[in-house]
């Protein structure tokens, strides 16, 4: 694959990642009428899980490097979204909801890392 597909592929994506996270943020917010922004935490969680299993599997030769670029950056860049988790959290502690912003804070960046650490050690096994 050439640089300028890669690059192609990659921004493409990009797009369906962020229109699968438009999606699923819909589906929960849909399914949850509460302060704390779960639909943020389950699409920033799945998405460090497959990036670790993505990233360890192309490591390990399962996956060609191409598809962990164009999966990482572009489809699980688009999905993820660190600055709208951030925003919220400072939504919530705006709204002197100080328990659910420390919760977004914290609690998501500890699952975030547990689930790409998960997806790495499997990964690894494939």
């Amino acid at each position: 694959m050439t640089v300028i597909w890669l690059w192609v592929a990659t921004m493409a994506a990009g797009g369906v990642g962020a229109a699968l996270r438009f999606v699923v943020d819909g589906a929960v917010k849909a399914r949850w009428r509460h302060p704390y922004p779960l639909g943020t935490s389950v699409i920033n969680v799945t998405g460090s899980f497959v990036l670790g299993f993505v990233v360890a599997a192309a490591a390990g030769r399962v996956l060609p490097v191409e598809v962990s670029m164009i999966g990482g950056t572009g489809l699980l860049g688009g999905y993820t979204t660190f600055s709208t988790a951030s925003f919220e959290t400072v939504r919530l502690a705006q709204q002197r909801r100080w328990g659910w912003s420390l919760a977004a804070a914290f609690g998501q960046l500890v699952a975030c890392v547990a689930g790409a650490a998960l997806g790495a050690v499997l990964g690894a096994l494939v």
